[in-house]
């Protein structure tokens, strides 16, 4: 009998070592910040926010240098919390055509590790709403907010 392939894959090393919502939305002009999970003995290692629909094309925005200090980039920043095994990555003053799919990741030798992420960003003047969502086995809420 074999694995149906999805199985198959998840069985791999390295899979599901990093993870991030499937998706976020924020008010053009506002921030969004979007929170990975990562497996402990990745703590060390780099991370990176890189934006394409494609794993091999996209544009890496900031990256750390594997220790827990925040690294800024152009409207993008991203910290590591190596104790708690998350990082989180806040885009800044955010306009529509950040809308896209972006990446968090993590730096090793061989092929990195990644979570893709839709980020969308609404119109000035929509109204978010509350949504939750499971994080590791813990709850999270993402915040209501708008903009006048």
């Amino acid at each position: 009998m074999q694995l149906p392939l999805v199985l198959l894959l998840l069985s791999l090393p390295g899979c599901l070592s990093i993870q991030g919502p499937e998706s976020v939305r924020g008010l053009e002009g506002g921030s969004v910040t979007v929170r990975c999970d990562y497996k402990p003995r990745w703590e060390t290692y780099g991370k990176w926010w890189c934006r394409g629909a494609y794993w091999e094309l996209c544009r890496t925005l900031v990256r750390t240098t594997g220790s827990q200090l925040e690294v800024k980039g152009d409207r993008v920043s991203i910290g590591d919390n190596q104790s708690h095994h998350f990082l989180t990555v806040t885009m800044e003053k955010v306009r529509q055509d950040d809308t896209d799919t972006y990446w968090c990741g993590i730096s090793k030798s061989g092929p990195d590790l990644g979570a893709p992420i839709r980020v969308t960003i609404e119109p000035e003047g929509t109204l978010l709403t509350t949504a939750c969502y499971p994080t590791n086995g813990r709850a999270g809420v993402s915040s209501v907010s708008y903009s006048r």
